[in-house]
């Protein structure tokens, strides 16, 4: 079973719908790599030896708009470019877990689309489709999103525990190593899946962030404040690790290479402008990353220490400014073409 990590639903001011800037910067900066990768790879001619005049295209861990919107009808118009077939039709599927807000999803579907939706709820770490039924999937901001918090740190009697952090940034070499390992056994099921799905000569395209999550620790550090203040029990921090592992190009190629169904076709870091980094604005970023994070401290500490946790982050949005200025880090995403053998 795998536990589902849902972005904020709705329209409200810390829906994800409202605060997903970072994640339109990934897509905006990877729009060209994915042209070049469809036209040199997208195997055409053999694909539908397997299928009819339909394209099918999956949007893995689509959450609630409007970003997947945007994705799709890039990789629709792009197909549409490279193919010259009037008569190609586009069926886009949707996925995202059961809890999503699907609702929020499809009521804002572009009423212009040139392609035909529905959505596919459940866990993209297992399949979803039929054999050979797939022609095209893209992720973007989800594969880092582990299937759940890695058993070792769940332990205080092993040396995993990862006491006074939330994260493996800055934790001992024997954390890092069992988020890498979940990662791994993860990609392991989320390859061999879509290895089944998606037709010979079919693509993936997948991009994940690289950096920034450094920005993890200052909720850690309001969790600390709120202990210190004798509001939360310093168990329930130590007990709780976000679920997500931010892959390197080598974290990536070992795992694909070792399901040997797909070939890299092109993996590079690449660094997107990101307006947010840029000008250190601190805030617009806390306020994305609640959006983002939310739930899954909700799950764990509850709505009220959730939010006072998060209203605290956000008020020490000067100190976090002040910090991102001596500390610049880049933005960076890894970019990731692959094509089914």
């Amino acid at each position: 079973m795998t536990t589902s990590f849902p972005m904020n639903g709705g329209d409200a001011v810390y829906s994800y719908s409202k605060n997903s800037q970072i994640q339109r910067e990934v897509l905006d900066g990877a729009k060209e790599m994915m042209k070049e990768a469809i036209i040199k790879n997208l195997d055409i001619k053999n694909m539908f030896t397997y299928s009819s005049n339909t394209f099918n295209i999956i949007e893995l861990g689509c959450s609630i708009g409007p970003n997947t919107f945007n994705s799709m009808q890039h990789i629709v118009q792009v197909v549409k470019e490279k193919c010259h077939d009037n008569n190609l039709e586009f069926q886009v599927f949707f996925n995202d877990h059961v809890n999503n807000d699907f609702n929020t999803l499809f009521r804002s579907l572009p009423i212009d689309r040139s392609y035909y939706a529905c959505g596919v709820p459940g866990s993209f770490h297992g399949r979803l489709f039929p054999s050979r039924s797939i022609h095209f999937a893209h992720s973007s901001c989800a594969i880092h999103w582990l299937s759940k918090v890695p058993k070792e740190l769940l332990d205080e009697k092993t040396l995993a525990w990862n006491k006074g952090l939330i994260h493996y940034v800055g934790a001992s070499s024997i954390v890092v190593n069992a988020y890498v390992a979940q990662f791994e056994k993860d990609m392991e099921m989320f390859f061999n899946a879509r290895a089944e799905e998606i037709v010979p000569g079919g693509m993936m395209v997948i991009l994940s962030p690289f950096s920034g999550y450094r920005y993890l620790n200052f909720f850690g550090s309001t969790l600390m404040d709120l202990v210190n203040e004798g509001m939360l029990d310093e168990s329930l921090v130590d007990s709780f690790n976000v679920p997500v592992y931010f892959p390197s190009i080598e974290d990536m190629t070992k795992v694909v290479e070792k399901n040997n169904f797909f070939s890299i076709e092109r993996i590079e870091l690449t660094y997107p402008k990101s307006k947010l980094v840029d000008e250190a604005d601190a805030k617009t970023l806390i306020i994305n990353l609640t959006a983002v994070l939310q739930q899954v401290f909700i799950n764990h500490f509850g709505n009220e220490i959730t939010e006072e946790t998060f209203t605290r982050t956000i008020l020490k949005s000067e100190e976090i400014s002040a910090w991102m200025k001596i500390n610049y880090e880049k933005a960076c995403q890894l970019f990731v073409a692959l094509k089914r053998k």
